[in-house]
């Protein structure tokens, strides 16, 4: 990981809703004192148990939002992708991180002390409804997965992890940044049935692998295994 500080929004191309609600409430953003952290693929961007310090929006890269279970069996909750804030939940209740955040590639994320996020939030009723809106978001991601471990088969969940790369992706065709055991992960199955169910749908010309490609042919009939759990 690097830090570089010092950082001038102004110069922000993104111009994020952190550096829009200070300005909309005349406040010098020098006050917000963003700091820039870079990390190269599977470094932790913040450990489950660990106090929370800072609000962090993801630049550009992408990263995995994870529960570390017991004898390193992990669930996979969802993605991050760039212009997304990481730990919402925590900002809101609990003082310490929920889960883990790991870097899937490289990854640039922007860090603003977190009093500093919870006064524009008491001030700016605008920036108020869009946190609201991505903490909602966040918790959705969170129940579906809930549904789909709880109420799905496991070529069900497969299925669903596969629609919902494709929808992070925004192709049904993509590269996956996720291993095969990562994607067991995600879908709350064994690497060894992920691997199983892809060369299965793969030869029920379902979709089409070649090493972590996936060209998702028939989205009609991954939907219906989907919706079927």
């Amino acid at each position: 990981m690097r830090i570089s500080k010092n950082i001038d929004c102004k110069n922000c191309e993104l111009k994020c809703d952190i550096y829009t609600a200070s300005i909309e409430i005349d406040e010098d953003p020098v006050k917000l004192k963003p700091t820039y952290a870079y990390y190269s693929k599977n470094e932790y961007i913040s450990k489950q148990g660990t106090n929370v310090s800072h609000a962090i929006f993801l630049i550009n890269g992408s990263a995995k939002i994870f529960i570390e279970g017991l004898n390193n069996k992990n669930i996979i909750l969802y993605l991050m992708t760039p212009n997304t804030y990481i730990g919402l939940l925590s900002f809101f209740e609990t003082p310490y991180y929920l889960y883990s955040v790991k870097a899937m590639e490289d990854t640039t994320i922007c860090m603003v002390e977190i009093e500093v996020l919870k006064s524009l939030y008491l001030k700016n009723h605008d920036f108020l409804l869009k946190l609201n809106k991505a903490f909602g978001k966040s918790v959705a991601q969170i129940l579906n997965k809930i549904i789909t471990l709880n109420q799905k088969h496991i070529r069900g969940r497969i299925a669903d992890s596969l629609l919902y790369l494709s929808q992070i992706y925004g192709s049904d065709y993509f590269e996956m940044k996720l291993s095969r055991k990562e994607l067991g992960e995600l879908s709350g199955v064994s690497e060894e049935n992920a691997v199983r169910l892809l060369t299965e749908f793969k030869n029920d010309n379902i979709i089409d692998v070649k090493g972590r490609k996936i060209n998702i042919k028939d989205r009609h009939l991954l939907t219906q295994i989907s919706n079927l759990g």
